[in-house]
């Protein structure tokens, strides 16, 4: 079943009508080629390509009878044929058929995905540019760290989407594979030129050596690479949820006018697009242990991968296509406060400086176990007293042995932490 959610171009992927319509073309495909080396009448392939049709109420009519679906599918397509039927499905196996037009489909449902990839790339690359120079404090194991800008934050996810766009770029030519090669992938009925000559004329490579099925490392290898998409995307949405809090707030999910967040307060503005955006994240990954269940088939083929990609492959390209969608709209609309940001930065008092100061002392002649233990002694007591850290550099007599006054003033200097942000930025964009 096609969720509410997919838009058309997905949906149509999937539907019973465009599988059986990329069936058609495989064995169209097939009779062309066969007529073409003299192992079939033109004509017949001629009727085939002409009078080929079907109507998908009536293929389940008859599957619900004979119990097959590919028999079923050409017992249709025949009743349109005629006496050209006869040659419909020459030499081929069902597999050869469902196998080479699923790879269609994916090949299709791909595009669309690549696509959102690309559309989220440049809405990061907007935003990320956009707050190049937006001081905010980063955060380790959720505690105050060191300053970065929030651009830095959305060039890192935009660097991740690219990897993802190569990875995906991969997986998908991985299942641009064809395979005519019969019951056991020995070629019994068909040779191996015949396999070629079908696939390239649907647009595949035929796959070097199959079973009865292309194998399903492959499929595996693709729904993978989407539960990685999928985990890129939650990561983006777990981060607008964490800065989101009502104690962070320097980021918010857009919060349309009219829109209610609660049905008991009304003062709540949630989160809830990256929460499902984190929710259908799982239901890809999961997927992706399905897919790698499939690949450990019985002998040459059994059918057990098959009921399950009937469901995992629509599934995890209709949910990455929807997550990509509603990531890209949930990065390119979200409210973003700088002042915020900054007011979370001289929240403790300055102790984010305790490194640089560290370093300076150091560089002034200081044992580091020394200026350690000189530079902890005053963060503590900040934590204790939340007295300002600058102040008590300045009166502590073992850091002003080493520290003028001006040069204490430098430590704590939100640019010297920023400074190659430019350099960063331009070798992350420099396309």
């Amino acid at each position: 079943m096609i969720p509410r959610y997919t838009r058309p171009e997905m949906g149509r992927v999937w539907t019973d009508e465009n599988k059986f319509a990329k069936w058609l073309q495989v064995e169209i495909a097939a009779a062309e080629a066969e007529a073409e080396a003299g192992l079939i009448p033109k004509s017949a392939a001629r009727a085939i390509r002409r009078k080929g049709k079907f109507e998908v109420e009536r293929i389940l009519d008859i599957e619900r009878e004979v119990k097959h679906d590919v028999i079923a599918f050409t017992t249709n397509v025949a009743e349109h044929v005629g006496r050209g039927a006869r040659y419909l499905h020459f030499g081929l196996t069902s597999n050869d058929v469902v196998d080479t037009a699923q790879a269609l489909q994916i090949r299709e449902a791909s595009a669309l995905i690549t696509q959102g990839l690309e559309r989220l790339g440049e809405v990061l690359k907007k935003r990320a540019l956009e707050f190049k120079h937006t001081p905010m404090m980063g955060r380790t194991h959720g505690i105050h760290a060191e300053p970065i800008t929030f651009g830095w934050k959305l060039a890192i996810w935009y660097q991740e989407n690219r990897r993802n766009i190569e990875r995906f770029e991969f997986a998908a030519e991985q299942l641009r594979v064809g395979k005519i090669s019969g019951a056991v992938g020995t070629y019994g009925h068909l040779p191996p030129s015949m396999e070629k000559k079908i696939c390239s004329k649907l647009g595949l490579e035929p796959a070097p050596i199959s079973s009865q099925v292309i194998q399903r490392d492959r499929h595996a290898f693709y729904v993978a690479t989407l539960a990685v998409i999928a985990a890129s995307l939650e990561k983006m949405a777990l981060e607008v949820r964490g800065l989101q809090r009502t104690e962070i707030r320097e980021v918010e999910e857009f919060f349309a006018a009219g829109q209610k967040g609660s049905s008991a307060m009304p003062h709540k503005r949630n989160p809830v697009t990256s929460e499902q955006i984190c929710g259908l994240a799982r239901v890809v990954r999961a997927n992706a242990q399905a897919a790698l269940e499939n690949v450990a088939l019985w002998h040459e083929r059994d059918i057990s991968h098959s009921s399950v990609e009937r469901v995992i492959l629509p599934d995890s390209t209709i949910l990455v296509d929807y997550l990509l969608a509603k990531t890209t709209n949930l990065v390119e609309k979200m409210f973003v406060y700088p002042q915020r940001m900054l007011e979370n930065l001289n929240l403790m008092k300055g102790l984010i400086y305790s490194g640089q100061l560290l370093l300076d002392l150091t560089e002034k002649g200081a044992s580091r176990e020394d200026a350690y233990r000189w530079v902890q002694r005053n963060a503590m007591q900040v934590w204790e007293t939340r007295e300002d850290f600058k102040t008590l550099a300045e009166r502590d007599p073992d850091i002003r042995r080493y520290l003028k006054p001006s040069e204490i003033a430098r430590v704590f200097n939100v640019e010297r932490y920023l400074k190659h942000v430019d350099e960063v930025f331009r070798r992350i964009f420099r396309s």
